[in-house]
């Protein structure tokens, strides 16, 4: 097993442990991408039961948000490929995010569309956890785009409670960076599924990307500093 492997693992497990994000009988529908993030989640939550006492079920969840064709058959080869119980639905929530009434932020409601929908497929398919591929750059990200763009302090949590409690988001990659989880995919040799988006390059969340590479060039200590203080301001956040 490589550097890269056992660290991923490592690493995945402590978050898991340390927010108790899965427990025995769970049935966790893993949202997946196409990128790397998520593909990498959903294959070591399923080698991680080979390791562990405890058993829970693994649904893979494809939303094709409807900018290209063949990202659906890549998906489906993928997870037919390597033997995952998937579900791959179709929608055109992309040329609806991006249309004339939208322009101003097309993101939004993509992401609150795809979302909405991977609630429902949740409770449909009896899952209480959702699993999603945040990793530590998106916390940092996600925590500076709404500072900038929206004037709050609230970022997203590894763990998250919904619906008094009968439904769960969970993030176990929130303790790696995306590079390492790069590495990673590379030697595993999983794809990297462009959805087609485009403003994907030029959206705010990768301003907020370009700008805070910048600063990591500068000194290696501060993306490890802001994660710890976005990490507790999300905890704080929680216990509101």
């Amino acid at each position: 097993m490589t550097y890269v492997a056992k660290e991923m693992k490592r690493l995945m497990g402590k978050a898991i442990s340390n927010f108790q994000m899965i427990g025995d009988g769970d049935r966790i529908l893993v949202a997946v991408s196409g990128g790397q993030d998520s593909l990498s989640l959903l294959w070591l939550l399923r080698e991680r039961l080979k390791r562990i006492p405890i058993n829970y079920n693994l649904i893979a969840l494809y939303v094709n948000l409807g900018f290209k064709q063949g990202t659906a058959k890549s998906m489906k080869a993928f997870f037919k490929g390597n033997a995952f119980d998937y579900r791959i639905i179709e929608s055109r929530f992309g040329p609806r995010a991006h249309g004339k009434e939208n322009r101003e932020n097309p993101c939004f409601l993509c992401s609150r569309l795809r979302r909405k929908l991977i609630f429902e497929k949740a409770a449909e398919l009896e899952c209480n956890k959702i699993a999603l591929g945040h990793q530590k750059d998106d916390f940092i990200e996600t925590f500076f785009l709404n500072l900038f763009f929206a004037g709050s302090l609230d970022t997203i949590q590894p763990m998250q409670e919904l619906f008094n409690g009968r439904l769960s988001i969970i993030r176990p990659l929130c303790l790696l960076n995306k590079d390492i989880i790069k590495r990673y995919a590379d030697q595993m040799g999983f794809p990297e599924i462009d959805s087609g988006c485009p403003t994907a390059r030029s959206s705010k969340r990768a301003q907020i990307r370009s700008l805070l590479l910048g600063l990591y060039q500068t000194n290696r200590k501060i993306r490890g500093n802001i994660f710890n203080a976005v990490q507790g301001m999300a905890i704080l956040n929680s216990r509101r």
